[in-house]
């Protein structure tokens, strides 16, 4: 074989894999722009949270700067999408009073929900001792002897879309849900057990993605 042959043999396969390159950016292309497609006609609405009840098992801030709480909260999810399932990677539930936490986080098992399906979970949350600003400390304490405790049920996490086939990366994720928590002869809660109260609520979270 001539010097020459070989000159075109070499131009032949770069003349090849050239064709190829291109041609699988082409198909790499036409699906990205499907799947984008595909994406904005169907647009995923974000999941709806309620926060259904709580059940107070402690609550004790008789100590100066420090907060003993126990709860058990009921929630549930409703996937409002017709054609786009939800898989929640990671769910920590918490609770916070004036933007601190004073529960430890409490991790849902991770779960799959399908088209227009509802998800409810029943956690519990706790924290023992927990260390509190003092101006906090000073306000709970007052609000706890007047009557009323306003505390806010946290969800943060992770989520990804299913559509179809496809699924999309991870998205941050924020549930927030009030709970008003009363004491004493305004307390409004049902008494279970010995030390046990429980609020039900049915209070709408507002959800973030």
């Amino acid at each position: 074989m001539s010097a020459k042959d070989c000159g075109h043999h070499g131009k032949g396969r770069r003349k090849f894999f050239r064709r190829l390159i291109a041609c699988l950016l082409v198909t790499l292309l036409i699906v990205l722009i499907t799947i984008l497609l595909i994406w904005a006609i169907l647009r995923p609405s974000k999941p709806s949270f309620i926060l259904q009840d709580t059940t107070v098992y402690a609550f004790n801030a008789s100590i100066p700067n420090f907060l003993t709480s126990n709860f058990q909260i009921t929630l549930s999810s409703r996937n409002p999408n017709d054609r786009i399932g939800i898989y929640y990677d990671r769910l920590d539930v918490y609770a916070t009073y004036r933007n601190q936490q004073i529960t430890l986080r409490t991790r849902i098992p991770p779960t799959y929900q399908g088209h227009n399906e509802i998800n409810v979970w029943s956690p519990f949350i706790y924290g023992n001792m927990v260390p509190i600003a003092p101006d906090n400390s000073v306000t709970l304490r007052s609000e706890q002897a007047a009557g009323t405790v306003f505390v806010i049920i946290k969800i943060d996490g992770r989520v990804r879309w299913k559509v179809g086939t496809f699924v999309s990366g991870r998205y941050h994720f924020y549930v927030r849900c009030p709970a008003y928590i009363t004491f004493g002869s305004k307390s409004n809660g049902i008494i279970i057990g010995e030390n046990a109260v429980k609020f039900q609520f049915v209070t709408k979270c507002s959800v973030s993605v």
